[in-house]
């Protein structure tokens, strides 16, 4: 039986084996490598299964559930998304057979082709087994709160679903001129554009079933709390649409602390929800397990709490997980 969303899980193996399990770990299957060159994407990197799992041993990561990272499968070609989703999804899967106890897999979507998602996602979910759903967080001009993602929310929602979100450049904001590639300022930025979309379309409300994880400690979010808040006490709408208000939404979301590692983001993320509610990620292979583990001991949790966002809180979420 699931634990409440303040309590943190017993520890399940001793601390000298390896046992943190890594949710933000992206893979690059060959057919999607080779997608992103000849879309004119900027070159995927050098990675392999080997690659990550010889990572994932010298940051004492028993296990990763890998995802797709932008552009992720929103190329104009409708059918070249459904099938790279597919081939991707399938790859992702083969992993956790050739490597048992290593890998777990959150499918990937077309969620721009409504109709190939809900095929998408039951065949990822009950053929392949995969441990949730992987999301950008922006579709072209469209966030995650947009009213045309319904049918697929509807049917994540019954099935009581994982949705793990990674922030992409929207059609707006891709090519700003401030001297810095657009994932440094801008990512962070539209995971808090989808966040909030969640919230002030009444889908996070709507849909009370789906357990959302948002990338690098949500973002912005933490920091514009105050404004969300003035929004929802002068905005008669937006009482309307979290009639529980925004805070109780807020804290029911996972955050994992991929690049969020440093005192200012934790404090921020942990002065808005509690342990239970973060979780361990790397974001490899743009960075190391051993940034993140440098960040979170530097923090100083207590061992319980160090052990629930390095392990116990992905168990919580994903009890399936074949470790």
């Amino acid at each position: 039986m699931g634990l409440g969303a303040g309590a943190i899980a017993r520890e399940e193996k001793p601390a000298s084996k390896p046992y943190r399990i890594d949710i933000h770990h992206h893979l690059f299957p060959p057919s999607y490598s080779s997608a992103i060159v000849a879309q004119g994407q900027s070159s995927p990197p050098a990675w392999t299964p080997a690659r990550s799992i010889e990572e994932m041993d010298k940051s004492g990561i028993a296990l990763a559930v890998v995802s797709l990272s932008a552009p992720n499968v929103t190329f104009p070609d409708a059918q070249l998304n459904r099938r790279l989703a597919r081939e991707v999804n399938e790859y992702g899967a083969q992993m956790a057979r050739d490597y048992p106890g290593r890998f777990g897999l959150f499918a990937v979507l077309p969620l721009a082709d409504v109709e190939a998602s809900l095929a998408e996602l039951e065949y990822a979910l009950d053929t392949l087994k995969a441990e949730g759903i992987g999301l950008m967080t922006s579709y072209g001009a469209k966030w995650l709160g947009d009213g045309s993602f319904a049918p697929v929310w509807a049917e994540l929602n019954r099935r009581k679903a994982l949705i793990y979100t990674h922030p992409h450049s929207p059609d707006c904001c891709g090519n700003l001129n401030v001297g810095l590639p657009p994932q440094d300022i801008e990512w962070a930025t539209d995971t808090t554009r989808t966040i909030a979309s969640l919230l002030f379309s009444g889908t996070a409300a709507r849909y009370p079933d789906l357990r959302w994880i948002f990338s690098h400690g949500g973002g912005t979010t933490p920091f514009l709390l105050s404004r969300f808040l003035y929004e929802e006490k002068t905005m008669k709408q937006a009482r309307e649409q979290m009639p529980h208000g925004l805070l109780y939404e807020l804290k029911k979301f996972y955050y994992d602390v991929a690049q969020a590692n440093h005192p200012g983001a934790l404090d921020a993320l942990l002065r808005l929800v509690p342990v239970s509610q973060v979780m361990f990620g790397t974001d490899y292979p743009f960075r190391a397990g051993a940034e993140v583990i440098d960040g979170l001991r530097a923090h100083r949790f207590a061992p319980q709490e160090l052990r629930a966002i390095e392990r116990n809180n992905a168990v919580r979420l994903m009890p399936g997980l074949r470790i």
